[in-house]
């Protein structure tokens, strides 16, 4: 088996996509292989030119999310997306958009942003999942 984390983004929203770049960083820091399978609302964060402008939070919480966004800036939190960059130039993390919202979507390569590494189907993330030793679906 080999040590990797497995990651499937189903939301696009940033309160989700700051945990996927903090565990993405925390397991390179660990040495592992991180794999994230970014799918539906996950992937439209992906797309050219969402990461920099996103500030989309999770509508069970409207009354934390303005609170959670400055705090963010008032600590120089750096971007999700920045936290994600600095994890795949520190480690092994690939992020694959999923073939099937792809085609749904009518996206082309270039709709996405250079930060994802390919298009796979399903069954490829999960034959690389199974063969990891922790999957989360954020």
């Amino acid at each position: 088996m080999q040590d990797r984390l497995s990651l499937v983004v189903f939301s696009g929203t940033v309160d989700k996509l700051y945990p996927v770049a903090i565990m993405a960083s925390g397991g390179v820091a660990l040495g592992k292989q991180v794999e994230i399978f970014v799918t539906f609302y996950g992937l439209e964060a992906f797309r050219t030119g969402n990461p920099q402008k996103n500030m989309k939070m999770d509508v069970n919480y409207p009354e934390v999310g303005p609170m959670m966004m400055k705090v963010m800036m008032a600590k120089k939190m750096p971007s999700w997306y920045d936290m994600l960059r600095q994890a795949k130039e520190m480690g092994d993390v690939k992020i694959h958009a999923c073939a099937t919202t792809y085609d749904l979507m009518d996206m082309k390569k270039t709709d996405l942003d250079p930060i994802v590494d390919d298009v796979i189907g399903v069954t490829e993330f999960l034959s690389k999942a199974s063969e990891g030793g922790i999957t989360l679906f954020l």
